[in-house]
Order: structure tokens, then sequence, then C-alpha cells
């Protein structure tokens, strides 16, 4: 028992503080076992941040009653990825030195927070998150088309990436510092896979701890509401953030491509033409391969155009970080 407490409890002495972010929309039923759970020696200070978006039920009072420390509320509900990004932000004001995000609705087990705070503690990992599937013994019992989809999209997100994730549209992580303050969002409705493409892109390491779900809110999902809207949202962000990280690749590839066909297409037709003096009847072929090369062109150059500006996203993002750290309470 001893030996097993040690290894679940990080050393204390290697981190201040701990915020455990908990962002919720109409949670009163659960919300309030979340955050008598968690676990406050798991460093020198623990604190619950609940990150209300526009709860019209009794969310705010039943996390006052079980403890939290402190509570930032929209009036309206903003959606999950706009909520994230403020309970970040208000982490961050707190003083915290790992921020652990948790779901509201009682999936995961508090208790496992520990297991996520040690790799960042070890220097080991810049975010930790929980994996339901790289255990096969952990695994969740849920309907076929939810396992399916979490593959599917983890295996585009790897594809992109270059990477081996289990699991990326978890919501249970934890995030040093420096991890938090890089982290620049855009999606309203999700943030799962954005941080995985925001961190790995900026070269930050990325740990997946696997943990068992404990509850479950009947197979349904207030952020998968639809697979196939959730698809598209998540296409869309894996679209835009090739264009915005490897603008070369989105523009210069298929522009590469299409000049590359228009010209060994002419290069053909020409060697035809000089056996036997006779274009017809491919004349429209060459007006073809005319547009793909004028096209591919300008794709190429408009690639070039988008790297130079990606350089200048770069150049803008340590800007912000260092706004966002000179504003920090510690400075």
């Amino acid at each position: 028992m001893i030996e097993d407490k040690k290894k679940n409890t990080p050393e204390k002495k290697n981190i201040n503080k701990v915020v455990v972010m908990i962002p919720a929309y109409n949670e009163e039923e659960t919300i309030g076992d979340v955050i008598r759970n968690i676990p406050r020696n798991c460093a020198r200070e623990v604190n619950v941040l609940v990150v209300n978006d526009g709860s019209r039920d009794r969310t705010v009072e039943v996390s006052k009653e079980a403890g939290a420390d402190r509570i930032f509320s929209h009036r309206t509900n903003l959606g999950l990825g706009t909520t994230f990004k403020d309970g970040i932000h208000e982490a961050l004001n707190m003083g915290a030195d790992i921020i652990v995000n948790i779901d509201a609705d009682g999936q995961f087990n508090p208790q496992d927070i520990p297991g996520l705070l040690q790799p960042i503690i070890d220097h080991k990992a810049d975010m930790v998150t929980c994996s339901r599937f790289k255990d096969p013994r952990l695994v969740p019992t849920m309907p076929l088309i939810k396992i399916i989809g979490n593959k599917f999209f983890a295996g585009l997100l790897n594809t992109f990436l270059h990477r081996r994730f289990t699991d990326t549209q978890c919501g249970f992580r934890a995030y040093s510092k420096e991890a938090a303050l890089h982290l620049t969002l855009f999606g309203r409705f999700t943030y799962t896979q954005e941080v995985f493409i925001d961190l790995v892109k900026k070269k930050f390491k990325i740990v997946e701890v696997p943990c068992k779900v404990i509850g479950e809110r009947n197979g349904k999902s207030r952020v998968v509401t639809n697979v196939l809207a959730y698809g598209l949202k998540v296409s869309l962000i894996l679209i835009r953030s090739t264009r915005d990280y490897e603008p070369l690749k989105f523009f210069g590839l298929p522009g590469g491509i299409m000049v590359g066909l228009g010209v060994l297409s002419n290069i053909i037709l020409f060697f035809r033409w000089l056996m036997i003096s006779k274009v017809d009847p491919y004349l429209i072929v060459i007006y073809v391969n005319v547009f793909l090369i004028i096209v591919g062109t300008m794709l190429i150059v408009l690639g070039l155009l988008a790297d130079m500006l990606d350089r200048n996203r770069q150049l803008q993002e340590e800007v912000l970080y260092r706004l966002k750290k000179s504003e920090l309470p510690n400075g």
C-alpha cells in the first residue's frame, strides 16, 4: 500500500500550485462530486476553477457548496472551445504551475490527477493526456460508432502530425505553465485536436497516460451531438492547420502536381507532333495543359507567400507569449 501511494503521489516539493479547471454547462447533478473528489495534496496548493459556460441550472451554486475556489462565468453559452481558452487564461492568472482540465460530468476519476501531473513534474512531458484506449483492459464500453469515430479522428491527426496517439478526443489533460502560455487556439466548439496540433508543431512533448472511465453519459456527448457534423469540424481544423503550419505543402504540392502534369502532357504531345506533324485531335488537351501550368504556378507562388506569412505568424505568437507571460501575477 505504501509503495502504491508513493507511485501515485507527485513530489510536492517540485510543484507549487496546481489549478484544476472544470468547464461546465448545466452539470448540477455531477460537478459537486467531481470537485469534492479532487485530491488537494498533490501540490503545495491546489485550487479548483469552474468555468461556467452560461449554465441555466444550479451548476454555480453546487460548485460553491462543493468547495470551488473560483468560478468564472459566461453570460451565455459560448461553446467548449471558448470556455477552454478562457479557463486557461484564468488559471494562469491564478498563478498555476500546472493546469489540469477535467470534465464536469463525472466520466473521469479525479484521483487520477496525480498520475497526469507526474510526467510534467519529472520534465518528461509538457502536456499529459488521458487515453481511454492505450490500455486494452481500460477501454470503456461505448457505442460502436463512437469507437470507430475516435479511431478515425485519431488516425487523421496521427497522419498529419506523424505521431501515434491513441486518444485525441479526451479532455482530461494536464498542461505545464509553458505549454499553456504558448497555446494559440481558434476553435469555438471544440479544442481537443487543435491543442495537439498547436503543441506538437511548437515542439512540445505530449505523453498519454491510460485512465479508466468511471462514469458514462448513456453513450451521449454534448460535444459530439452529430458524428458527421463533428467529423466536418475536425476535418476543417486539419485543413486550416495544414494551411497555417505547412503552407508550402498545402499550396505548393497541388501546384507542383498541376504544373508537372501540364508540362509532361505537353512534352508527350510535342514528341507526337515531331513524329506526325499533327496536333489534332488533342488541341483541347494543350489548352487544358496551359491552364494547369498557369494555375499550378500561381499556387506555388501563393505557397511561397504563405510561407513568408507563416514566419510572421511565428513571430507574432512569440510576441503574444511574452505579452501573456508579462501579465501574469508573478511576471
